[in-house]
């Protein structure tokens, strides 16, 4: 079986890259690992009185090109190497779309659904009291992931700015937008992804109107990308799944009506006029995008040769491993990596950080074109990479990116 430790499948894609760019030894180990990291126990007190005992972490993987930044998972099987992978992804990403900041990531062991709304604030308070003096705006700046929230946001900047004793809105992005967060924020992950699918289908010379998708993971990400492959693209949903199973329609499926029911049941079981499938048979489904929007190895050695997707569009973390990556670049399924595919999240934060740094707020439309203009040019960027290098996406991309990232740590002289 394939080594599925996300962080250590990060650091086999760096070693890839760090061999084709011919990177010296001392560079190439020092971007293996986090420049620092901080693990926290975090006592709670719960609603019954008792107190439940968290541990949490923050990684600040590389700031050679500006402060870190990346966002907070409150997730029960979290760990430090996802954690780790994460932070070391969010560098690449950051990197690859041009924005002058590091990669960071932070994470809390714990269930979420299984708390109330007044235990998620003390445990949102709490973990910023940990962490607090390791954030700021040119420190390390966190955000909205994994079953965190604007409204988690918004209290975990109002604890920072308890701290510190002044207003300090660019400390936390994915705020709500009365707290300073920006607008086209909620979208951000999913309208980045469309644009980059619109963009390889360009150069694929693929019509994309009228065409199939898929959507495995339908939280955030899934249900706006299903929403705007309609609405940008004119693409047809015929089949989506959460954690507890998928529904199928070939014909197509109601896109808004299939993100009601989710919102109101808070499961996709249940949708009238569709069959059930399962995640696994979602993702052989023979459509023109297929887009992984869940969690991390959901393409392995073990299916990736039942891929039949044209375009692979990963909008979660890490759904790929390097052995199914090299399986799909051999049957010819162009895979738009991860930290290229979802960048438009971080991308927005950094609009954000910049909108709160000086204390003026851009229109949707301004966001909306800076945003096409940005993951456009990232595009461009690795796929003439990807011709010049003769590679598949995912190395291309690490290649413009590590290259960044490793000129940044030797103009200081660090290595």
């Amino acid at each position: 079986m394939a080594e599925l430790n996300p962080f250590k499948i990060a650091q086999k894609q760096l070693d890839t890259a760090a061999a084709t760019l011919g990177l010296d030894e001392a560079t190439h180990q020092f971007l293996r690992w986090p420049q620092r990291e901080l693990h926290v126990t975090i006592p709670v007190r719960m609603d019954d009185g008792t107190t439940r005992i968290f541990h949490g972490y923050r990684v600040q993987y590389n700031g050679a090109r500006g402060p870190t930044k990346g966002g907070l998972r409150w997730h029960p099987d979290e760990t430090i190497d996802t954690v780790r992978a994460l932070s070391a992804w969010m560098t690449w990403k950051c990197a690859v779309v041009d924005l002058p900041l590091g990669g960071g990531k932070g994470g809390v062991t714990c269930n979420p659904k299984e708390l109330s709304a007044g235990e998620k604030e003390r445990l949102a308070r709490a973990y910023i009291r940990a962490v607090g003096r390791f954030l700021s705006e040119t420190r390390d700046v966190p955000a909205p992931d994994v079953y965190t929230t604007p409204e988690i946001m918004a209290w975990m900047m109002d604890e920072y700015e308890t701290m510190i004793g002044e207003h300090s809105p660019g400390v936390i992005t994915g705020k709500p937008l009365a707290l300073g967060g920006s607008a086209g924020r909620g979208d951000a992950t999913a309208r980045g992804g469309i644009y980059v699918t619109r963009e390889a289908a360009k150069r694929l010379d693929i019509q994309l109107t009228g065409k199939s998708m898929a959507v495995q993971g339908f939280g955030n990400a899934g249900q706006y990308v299903a929403l705007l492959g309609q609405q940008l693209l004119g693409m047809k949903l015929v089949a989506a799944s959460d954690s507890q199973g998928g529904v199928y329609s070939p014909q197509g499926l109601d896109v808004k009506a299939l993100v009601d029911h989710k919102r109101k049941t808070g499961s996709l079981a249940g949708f009238s006029g569709a069959q059930s499938i399962t995640n696994e048979k979602l993702l052989e489904l023979d459509v023109t995008v297929l887009f992984p929007a869940a969690l991390e190895n959901a393409i392995t050695d073990v299916n990736a040769d039942r891929i039949k997707a044209k375009i692979v569009c990963e909008l979660a973390n890490g759904p790929t491993t390097p052995e199914a990556d090299a399986i799909l670049y051999r049957k010819g399924v162009f895979v738009i990596p991860d930290f290229l595919a979802n960048a438009g999240g971080v991308t927005v934060s950094y609009f954000e950080q910049v909108q709160n740094a000086y204390n003026y707020y851009w229109n949707l439309d301004l966001v909306y074109s800076r945003l096409d203009e940005k993951m456009t040019k990232a595009f461009a960027d690795v796929y003439a990479m990807r011709e010049r290098q003769s590679v598949n996406m995912r190395d291309a991309a690490y290649l413009v990116s590590v290259s960044r990232v490793a000129e940044a740590c030797k103009l200081r002289g660090w290595v």
